[in-house]
């Protein structure tokens, strides 16, 4: 895809990871796919680096701690449903942000099935669910324990970031 024509497509957070981020690791976005009901998360999906990936940004909320995003797919009768082991994507990243301050998460599916957001045959997933940036301090043990393995999939943007790390939270070798 064009630079230009993502400039008008991509929504601002995911913009700023590009040039900010892939952009130092050679990754580019293509087969950007905007989905019109999500508008209010970011919702669209892409390929990156042949890697199928579902993005959205969270928001934050006015009684809880971290950040809410949303995590659904519309099924064959229409409804809201959760994305399923069998669906075809292997990263969900979710954009985070606070006051100046940006960061992403960039998930593996497997360890969403681990965790019990996307449904598999013997349960059933999330169609929403809470993400804890580094810059979050949750004080039940829930949250805190959510925030520990959470982290290990997040990056904060920076003119510092880790590049390394992001080929490898995304599997490129």
């Amino acid at each position: 895809m064009e630079a230009n024509t993502q400039k008008t497509e991509l929504n601002k957070n995911l913009f700023a990871v590009q040039n900010m981020v892939y952009e130092h690791c050679d990754l580019e976005i293509s087969d950007l796919s905007v989905e019109s009901e999500g508008t209010e998360y970011d919702a669209c999906s892409f390929l990156l680096k042949g890697k199928r990936v579902i993005s959205r940004s969270a928001k934050i909320t006015p009684k809880k701690v971290g950040q809410f995003v949303t995590f659904w797919k519309r099924n064959e009768e229409g409804i809201t449903a959760p994305y399923e082991a069998t669906d075809l994507f292997d990263f969900y990243i979710v954009q985070v942000t606070n006051k100046h301050r940006l960061g992403q998460f960039v998930f593996p599916k497997q360890e969403l099935v681990n965790r019990g957001i996307v449904t598999t045959e013997s349960k059933d997933g999330k169609r929403g669910f809470r993400v804890y940036p580094i810059w979050d301090h949750p004080q039940s043990k829930q949250a805190i324990k959510t925030q520990q393995w959470q982290l290990h999939y997040f990056y904060e943007i920076t003119n510092k970031t880790d590049v390394q790390k992001v080929i490898e939270l995304y599997h490129f070798k």
